[in-house]
Formats: C-alpha cells, sequence, structure tokens
C-alpha cells in the first residue's frame, strides 16, 4: 500500500470557457498536454482522467489515457476525484492535479508523493511560491496562504495575509494540487462544507477548520492555469515562440 495515482478531474461545463479541457493547443488538447506532462511523474503508478462527459472521456480514450466515468452531480474536482478512488483500493496516494495546467511540473508531482511517503503525520500536501509581484497578493482573485515554521498551512484567504499596507513578503500564492492519503481523501468528502470554508469560498479550509494537517511545498515558481480562452491563446503562442527557437 505505497502506490500513488494521479487523478485529473475534468468536466465539460465552464461558465468562463466551455469545453476547455478539450481545446487545442498547438495541435494538442488541454487536457492532453496536463495528462503527459502527469505521466513524466516517476512516483505516479497510474494517471486516471476522471470526467462525466463521454467527449471528454472518447478523446482521452484515444490518446492512451485510463478514464474513469464519473457522476454528473459533483460539485467540485474533489467530489469527482473521490468517487474514483473509492474503487481503487490498491493506491495509498491520491494526487488531484489539476486539468488546466499544461504546465504542471512532473517534479513538483514526485515532490508531493515523497513528501506522504516519508512523513505519516501528515495528510494533505498541497505547495505554494512566492508571489512575482507584491501588488498581486491584494487581488482577491489569487489565493494566498501562510505557514508555520515547519511548513503546514496555518490559513488559506483571498485577502491579503498577514497583513501589511503594501503586500506582504510573508504572503505565498496557493497552487491548486493536492496530495492525500486515500482515507483523508474519503473522509474529507464526507464533511460539511465549513464555517471558513463558506466564508472564503476555499475548499480547503475544511481541511484545516477539522484538524487535519496540510503541509505546503514551497516551489521557486507556479506554472499559470488556463481559465479563459484568452489564457489559452497566450499558452499557444507561448509554445509556438518555444517550437520556433527550437527549429532554429
Amino acid at each position: 500500500m505505497n502506490r500513488a495515482v494521479g487523478i485529473i478531474p475534468a468536466r465539460w461545463s465552464s461558465t468562463r470557457f466551455p469545453g476547455k479541457p478539450l481545446h487545442v493547443i498547438v495541435g494538442k488538447s488541454l487536457l492532453q498536454r496536463v495528462w503527459e506532462r502527469c505521466k513524466q511523474a516517476k512516483n505516479l503508478d497510474s494517471v486516471i482522467v476522471a470526467t462525466d462527459d463521454m467527449r471528454i472521456a472518447e478523446a482521452a480514450f484515444n490518446w492512451g489515457a485510463e478514464v474513469a466515468l464519473t457522476s454528473k452531480s459533483h460539485r467540485s474536482g474533489t467530489d469527482r476525484i473521490a468517487e474514483v478512488a473509492r474503487n481503487a483500493k490498491q493506491f495509498a496516494f491520491i494526487i488531484n492535479i489539476q486539468g488546466d495546467e499544461p504546465e504542471v511540473n512532473p517534479r513538483l508531482i514526485d515532490k508531493i508523493v515523497d513528501r506522504l511517503r516519508s512523513h505519516r503525520a501528515i495528510q494533505i500536501v498541497t505547495a505554494a511560491h512566492r508571489f512575482a509581484h507584491l501588488e498581486d497578493a491584494l487581488s482577491p482573485h489569487q489565493v494566498k496562504v501562510v505557514v508555520d515554521l515547519a511548513g503546514n498551512a496555518l490559513y488559506f484567504s483571498r485577502a491579503p495575509i498577514p497583513f501589511e499596507e503594501k503586500g506582504s513578503s510573508l504572503s505565498l500564492r496557493h497552487r491548486g494540487i493536492y496530495g492525500f492519503r486515500r482515507n483523508t481523501l474519503l473522509q474529507f468528502v464526507k464533511w460539511k462544507p465549513t464555517p471558513l470554508e463558506r466564508t472564503e469560498s476555499l475548499e480547503q479550509l475544511r481541511a484545516l477548520e477539522n484538524g487535519v494537517k496540510m503541509h505546503v511545498l514551497i516551489t521557486a515558481k507556479g506554472s499559470p492555469g488556463i481559465d479563459t480562452l484568452a489564457d489559452a491563446k497566450a499558452l499557444e503562442q507561448k509554445l509556438a515562440r518555444a517550437e520556433r527557437k527550437v527549429a532554429r
């Protein structure tokens, strides 16, 4: 029971970007790019795409992915991966990988699995990095986290934390990747939304409010997510420039 699985929750419906998982960027869909990065992680024994949409499932089958069809009633990606984890009893560690981060670093995934394997007291592992610009820490669209001296999460917020008028150098930008112990994940989705979670609209606070120890890996930089069509076009231009440099 030391095996790890990466699960990528993917849904078609999105208010800002319907069909986002299958949006093609330089010849490959966004979801395929995420899956390929996950396959490079050495510590994952399996990578599964979890979806409730047959268009996504068929596309993933075609590029060789393992696919789990899930309920359409799930409110979050965490609920979706938990459905898969219930039936995947051979895995001790479940890594929830966002389907809209095509530049996710395989080494980060490996580090998350390593941390879970080597520290039994840690039940969840996530990641964060320093803000490149302190003014970004003032934005409610950027989720902030502060940690204790051992690197465990103290609090997550959309507000600037800790308070400092011009933005704090102690504030970290949270990244939406999570490594769970399987039992912790299955317990997490049974808990009702908690007061701080509802106030901040941040699901991870449910874990902290229930006394779960969540370790935060601090990385040098993050990988941008694709939230809008404009984000996708920006990534396409970036990849096209990189391919032109290689061609030279």
